[in-house]
Parts: C-alpha cells; structure tokens; sequence
C-alpha cells in the first residue's frame, strides 16, 4: 500500500524533539487540513476492508480518532474511541503499555465492542507497536475479533508491526490480520 500514496509525504510534517527530546514527531496536520489528502486517506485505509463483514471501528486517542470515524462511516458501521486513562465516564476495561517516551494507559468502554464482533483498529502512526497492541489487547478482552489495523504511517525501523497479533496477511487468505500503513518511513 505505502508505495501508491508517496504524494501524501509533501504533507507530513517532521518535528525535532517533540513531545520530548530525542523524539521525532510526524506533523500530519497539513495533511488533514487538505480535503484531498484527507478523502484520499480516509478511502484508501477503509479500502482494504471493503466487502468484508466489519462491525466497527476502533480509533485510538486521540488523531486515530480523527482518521477512525470517517472511516467506520465509509465501512458503514460504528466507531468506538479508545482513550487515554480516565477520560471515558462509567465502566471501563483498561491496560498499561509502554511508548517509546514513556508508560500510558488505553481504556475502553464495557460494551463498546462485544464477543464476536469483527473490529478495524485504526491509528495515525505505527511505531513500536504499543499503543496498536494494547488498543488490541482491550478489543480482545471484550472477546471481538481483529480483522485489522491501519495506520496513516509507519515509523519501520522502531519495529512496531513485529509486536502485532499475527503476521501480516492479507484478508482474502483467511488466515492472519491485515495490518496496513499508506506510508512507510524508515
């Protein structure tokens, strides 16, 4: 998928030192503030799940977000958030994990994905696989099933796609979960 989309890398912005020294951020502001880089994104990761049974799509706080609802409404089912620790009201389902900068915690809420439903995780960025894993971690723990996960970028060389449920596969062998990115930065 990455190769098709290279025009989108004009838009993304990088960020010495942010949010913390020795951190590079990838700015995908000027991105979403284009409509025809947003509608080219938005299709092009709700695409590969086109024509298959999804029941809803799980963004992870906060620019997965941003990314998610558009595309459970081009997939024609729900979105539920994942958020950050103590941002969601009443019952919640919660894990730690680790980010290259630090700990975090993901919650989501009971009843916002249940047993046998078939889940798109969707994210702004693919980095060393923490925070996709522990969105997963919460999807499973409500006992639905990841189709996948799709990411605007992949930050490669931080090896996040090597902590993700299966090996990459694609949705038609049966077997594996699809985890996309529309651009790869090594």
């Amino acid at each position: 998928m990455a190769t098709q989309h290279e025009w989108l890398r004009e838009l993304v912005h990088d960020v010495a030192d942010f949010p913390k020294p020795g951190v590079g951020f990838k700015d995908i502001t000027p991105l979403l503030g284009n409509s025809d880089a947003l509608r080219f994104s938005v299709e092009a990761m709700a695409d590969p799940f086109i024509g298959t049974e999804i029941d809803a799509v799980v963004g992870v706080d906060a620019r997965g977000f941003i990314l998610g609802a558009p595309v459970a409404y081009r997939l024609g089912c729900g979105f539920v958030p994942v958020r950050k620790g103590g941002k969601l009201p009443r019952d919640v389902l919660g894990c730690e994990y680790e980010l290259e900068y630090g700990t975090e915690r993901l919650e989501i809420k009971t009843g916002g994905v249940t047993a046998g439903q078939r889940v798109v995780v969707v994210d702004d960025v693919l980095a060393t696989g923490g925070t996709a894993a522990a969105a997963c971690d919460l999807v499973q723990q409500c006992g639905a099933e990841i189709s996948g996960l799709v990411f605007l970028l992949e930050l490669a060389s931080l090896g996040g796609r090597n902590r993700l449920l299966d090996p990459p596969s694609d949705l038609a062998s049966g077997h594996g979960t699809l985890v996309e990115a529309l651009l790869t930065y090594a």
